[in-house]
Order: C-alpha cells, then structure tokens, then sequence
C-alpha cells in the first residue's frame, strides 16, 4: 500500500452536486480523488436532520444501557440473520476478539419459506429483533434507515457520474431489495478490554459505508505504516468504499483498511455504522470505463485469506459467517462443517 500524502481525511459536501456546473465539476473531482485515494472522506450537506442523528445516539446509549438480562433476550444466536445484540467479546475480525457490543439491524423483511436446496445466503432476508423495552426503537431505527439507504442511492449516483456513466448504472443490482445493515456499536474503554483492539483491521464487504460517530474518537484509517484518525465532526458522517464498489471499478476506486481502537479507561465510544449492498441475488458488475479512467484502475485488492466473490449473497454470508461464530453453529451447521472458518469483519 503506498504512502497517502495526507494527514486528515477531505471533506465532500453533497449539495454541490446539484449546484451550478462548476461546483458540481469541482464536487464530482473531489470524490474521485477522495474515493481514490484515501477511501474514505467526511460527508456533509447529507441534509439529515439533526434531531433524527441525536435521537439515534440517544437510543443507542438507551439501550446498551439495559440490563444485560433484556439484551440478551434479543441475542443474535436467536436470528439466522445474524440479526440481534452481540456480546462484547463475541465477534472476530481475522480471528481476533473485537471488544464491542452492538445491535444489528437490517431491512425489515419477513423470513423466506425456501426449499432444501435453496442457496443458503437466501435465509439472510428476514425481520429484525427489537428491544421490548424501548418502543420507539423500531420506528425510529426504520425511519433513519430508510433516510440513509436514498442518501446512500445518490452518493452511488454520484460516484457514477464521477465514473462518467450513466447516474442510474447500479440500479439493475440494487432494484427495491438492496441489503442495508446497520449496526449500533458500543466500544468499552480499556479498563474493560483485554486489548487495544475495538474493532481490528479490516476492508468493508459492500458498496458504501456511512459511520455516524458521538463524541469519542477511535476510527482509524490506514496510510503506509501509520494510521489516519477520523474524529468525529459535529454535522457530518464518514464515508467509506466498499469491496464491492472496489471490484466493479475493477480497482480504480479503494477500499481501505481501517479499525477502531479502544477508549481510554474510563470512556467508552458509541457510534452507528450503515451499509449498503446490492440485492442478495445479484452479481457486482464490471463497469466498462472510459479509456484514461481505465488506464488507472489498479485492479481490485486480493486476499487470499479472504477472497471476494462477485455473487453478493455469497460474500456477505462468508463475512457473517466468519465474525458470528455462534450464529454460524446453530443456523448453518452444514457450512461450519465444509469448513468455513471465522475470522474477518462485516
């Protein structure tokens, strides 16, 4: 990985893209260089109300701060969509403990009645597990998922216009169904966890990543050998590249590593990540660039310890299935058995 000429990361305001034909030029310039380059940039003018974000976090702390016997009433080992609250401790990433709690949320769908043979990653689609205890967590989680899924369907619009293609390139593989996540994560401070490690190193799996951070820092993104911090930013969301954009840019977009490092003692660190992914049943595609954006593609990222797949419900399964230990146990004996093994982050 080289070396990025950067101590901080851009900042992108949305509303440029629909000024006026220069500050839309300059707008659409900075998210190639920024999506590029780092992978990563602070988003504003998303048009998010405030009230919305901070009833979010509110809710969040609302809930971690339950009694442990109501969260794990809706513990994810009960979903087989890996839906539910995760126990700090109970996650990987390459193998190793991340010391986070979170509650994950996805779209609300019913549970698909499949045949025997049907692909396994169909069961991914399915409904959600609320906290009993807090009422207004269901509407207002669903609501601000469905504002950051057609905030995220532009930015992709967007980035498709950077590419020079047509705004609506990615719709055939998103359609009505795209897999969104969201994720609320409490990061325990360094009294509580046995590492450093809240979340460890790792590249996202989908299309786009927003992070809606409070107030403590931790994230971090790779640079070389050192770390860029993204500190939160009163009004903005961090915004990162996934896998998949990566793959269907055949590389010319980034998808960059990066982690959250544990609070210090005595702090902890809330934050609220969403992800937006193509329709399970659908195939990243190749986009055919124009001849000097093509010249540049890099070709995507290989890990060989965790290679990415062009079939969505195929890679997004093998993440879940690697970071969910337990999940994996009880809902999908069959490919524990085949001899998938845990290890790296959704």
């Amino acid at each position: 990985m080289s070396h990025l000429e950067v101590s901080t990361l851009p900042a992108i305001d949305l509303r440029d893209f629909d000024a006026g034909p220069a500050r839309r030029a300059e707008f659409l310039d900075q998210l190639r260089r920024a999506a590029r380059n780092e992978g990563f940039f602070y988003l504003t003018g998303h048009e998010l109300p405030e009230a919305l974000t901070g009833q979010v976090l509110n809710l969040g702390r609302r809930f971690f701060d339950l009694p442990e016997a109501e969260k794990l009433a809706i513990e994810n080992v009960r979903s087989a969509q890996f839906r539910g609250y995760t126990r700090i401790g109970h996650e990987l990433t390459r193998g190793l403990t991340d010391w986070r709690e979170q509650l994950d949320i996805g779209a609300e769908r019913p549970a698909p009645v499949l045949p025997p043979d049907a692909p396994a990653w169909l069961r991914l689609n399915g409904p959600n597990l609320w906290p009993a205890a807090i009422p207004e967590f269901r509407p207002t989680l669903l609501e601000f998922e469905s504002r950051l899924t057609a905030l995220a369907l532009r930015l992709l619009g967007a980035f498709a216009v950077a590419l020079e293609q047509a705004q609506d390139v990615f719709d055939p593989v998103l359609g009505d169904l795209p897999t969104v996540l969201i994720k609320l994560i409490r990061y325990p401070g360094r009294e509580v966890a046995s590492s450093e490690q809240g979340v460890g190193p790792h590249k996202d799996t989908g299309f786009l990543t927003f992070v809606l951070q409070d107030v403590q820092s931790g994230l971090e993104v790779a640079n070389g050998e050192e770390w860029i911090k993204a500190p939160p930013l009163p009004g903005t969301l961090v915004v990162n590249i996934g896998e998949m954009l990566e793959l269907a840019t055949n590389g010319y977009l980034r998808a960059n590593v990066h982690r959250v490092v544990s609070p210090a003692a005595g702090t902890d660190r809330l934050s609220v990540a969403y992800f937006l992914n193509p329709r399970l049943d659908a195939t990243v595609p190749l986009l055919t660039l124009a001849p000097p954006l093509a010249a540049e593609a890099r070709g995507p990222a290989s890990d060989p310890d965790n290679p990415l797949f062009q079939q969505v419900g195929e890679n997004i399964l093998k993440s879940q299935l690697r970071s969910h230990v337990e999940v994996a146990r009880r809902h999908y004996p069959e490919l524990v058995k085949a001899g998938t093994q845990p290890g790296s982050a959704y």
